[in-house]
């Protein structure tokens, strides 16, 4: 075809595609979409047309004397506070109470927003009727641990108002912002203000729970007080579910990510799925040294939240929860349950993971006891002093033998020291510890100095441990043989209270020195040596191909 050709047949074409056009808009055939359409919308579900049941204060304080009535040795019902309206603040403690209290943990479930975000409330709901039923999971966990229940914090919110807020205008989650919050000391500035906040806050303080569950929900703040109406438009309502954090606070999570991947691998399960924050935006977490680039990192950014009270004070593992649907917040709460439950990955106890108060290098200072109370206590005190611990490790690190050094105190900080000779000359003087095994041990090593982190510096009077302490080494060998292992200098046998432990998981073998009350009461030094045979040979170096090699040789000659 010629140029001229092509030219003379373009309006032609363009007529005919002004003919197609007007016959796609004709009015007829744009009833016929508008009623096809009609058909379609018609076919659908329309949950928002059916009225959804408002639960009342009276039911629901009717309901929790009732599953008391009914269920006296699962479930207790304690007031743990007043609204400042006169209204009571109940608090479900769920467990088998013919065992004993000392073997549990204790998970603290909250619906901090369950004002207007009602599902994470009715959730919650859902959950406790769970909790106390006999499915054998329900059973294996009242009777490893004791749960604390909070389904509605803030009854003039949840009854009345379907605002985030009190008659205060504090909201629970937040507890109003960090205004409100004494951040060196982690108190509340305005409990006159806030009973609901204070209420949790004693709570916390009473139980130091190993974890902190918060659940929220979709909710009816979105709409204004004159578009409420009866409150009853809620059914069909839905949203993206979340698990472990809030996407307005980015360090409300769990610190190992494997949880919140093991709590939503059940909800899938279930059927449902999760935005996982981060990881699905596929950005990086904003920093204050990032601000440049502020928007290119993530949108979540850390703010202190009444749920951070417990991490802060005791160490509690924290995490939040959007709930959509009710079923999948309750699979989610089921799956959190059975990782209190079980033996998490790296552990040696059943239970949650929270036992790690401080690390250097893969080294790791933790709480001590064979109980979960006792670990509990042991945590809660360490988690105080940590800041102040100093740490070492010989390094570079060698296949065949660990160090791990730790100074709890100012004085014996200051015995620590980067070079060798110096450390060992500093301790050849102290009657606790066995200054010529050490230097046997640290000397055979090719080793050059010692790694050293130091803690703050205590300005109070420091305090002896009073609970005990434990210390853990990870050995990169499923099966070595632990041929030595001497705490200040002194051999250790087994034990899982006054000596050393070892298991493998999770791809270490594992071996935690255990100090009981009695010694950490005394003792501000602990120089943790092992000494093991890998059983494994791993070799290292790289040489260049062979033809690489001989064409050195060639002309080197």
């Amino acid at each position: 075809m010629t140029q001229s050709n092509q030219h003379s047949e373009r309006p032609a074409l363009a007529f005919l595609w002004i003919i197609i056009a007007a016959i796609l808009m004709s009015p007829a055939l744009q009833a016929e979409e508008a009623s096809d359409l009609k058909q379609k919308l018609a076919s659908l579900p329309q949950p928002w047309q059916e009225k959804l049941h408002r639960l009342t204060l009276k039911e629901y304080t009717e309901t929790l004397k009732y599953w008391e009535e009914t269920f006296p040795d699962r479930v207790q019902v304690d007031r743990i506070g007043v609204t400042l309206e006169g209204i009571p603040l109940p608090m479900l403690k769920i467990t088998d109470q013919k065992s004993d209290d000392k073997l549990k943990q204790v998970c603290l479930v909250t619906a901090l927003h369950g004002g207007p975000e009602r599902s994470g409330t009715t959730a919650v709901l859902h959950f406790i009727e769970w909790a106390l039923s006999d499915d054998p999971e329900a059973v294996k966990t009242r009777e490893n641990q004791l749960l604390l229940i909070i389904p509605i914090i803030n009854p003039y919110a949840y009854f009345e108002t379907d605002r985030f807020g009190n008659s205060q205008k504090i909201d629970p989650y937040t507890g109003g912002g960090t205004a409100n919050w004494d951040l060196k000391t982690f108190e509340f500035k305005h409990p006159e203000k806030a009973p609901e906040v204070m209420a949790v806050l004693s709570v916390i303080d009473q139980f130091r729970p190993d974890v902190h569950v918060d659940v929220h929900g979709t909710g009816l703040q979105e709409y204004a007080p004159d578009q409420l109406g009866s409150r009853e438009r809620y059914r069909g309502q839905t949203m993206f579910e979340v698990t472990g954090s809030a996407y307005s606070n980015m360090s409300l999570r769990p610190w190992d990510w494997r949880i919140t991947e093991t709590i939503n691998a059940a909800g899938i399960k279930a059927g449902f799925g999760y935005d996982r924050f981060e990881a699905d935006a596929q950005r990086l977490y904003w920093g204050s040294s990032l601000t440049a680039m502020s928007n290119r990192l993530w949108l979540g950014r850390p703010n202190f939240y009444t749920a951070h009270y417990g991490y802060a004070r005791y160490h509690t593992m924290v995490m939040a929860l959007e709930v959509g649907w009710e079923q999948s917040g309750l699979a989610r709460l089921q799956a959190l349950m059975k990782i209190g439950n079980e033996r998490w990955k790296g552990e040696y106890f059943n239970g949650y993971p929270v036992n790690r108060v401080q690390g250097y290098i893969g080294h790791f200072a933790t709480a001590w006891g064979t109980t979960p109370q006792a670990r509990r206590q042991s945590r809660s005190e360490l988690w105080k002093q940590q800041p102040y611990f100093s740490q070492a490790i010989l390094y570079p690190q060698t296949a065949g033998r660990e160090t791990y050094l730790i100074a709890t105190s100012n004085k014996a900080a200051a015995l620590l020291s980067a070079d060798i000779p110096e450390f060992l000359d500093n301790i050849k003087n102290i009657p606790s510890v066995d200054q010529e095994s050490l230097k046997t041990i640290i000397e055979a090593g090719p080793e050059i100095k010692f790694a050293v982190s130091k803690g703050h510096t205590a300005t109070a009077t420091e305090r002896p441990i009073e609970h005990g302490l434990s210390f853990q080494l990870r050995i990169p060998y499923p099966d070595p043989d632990l041929v030595d292992i001497r705490l200040n200098g002194h051999l250790l046998k087994k034990s899982d209270t006054d000596g050393y432990l070892s298991w493998f998981s999770d791809g270490f073998t594992h071996v935690q020195v255990n100090v009981p009350p009695e010694k950490s009461k005394s003792t501000d030094l602990y120089l943790i040596t092992c000494l093991y045979n890998p059983k494994k040979t791993r070799t290292y170096g790289w040489k260049p191909p062979q033809s690489v090699m001989e064409r050195i040789k060639d002309t080197n000659e």
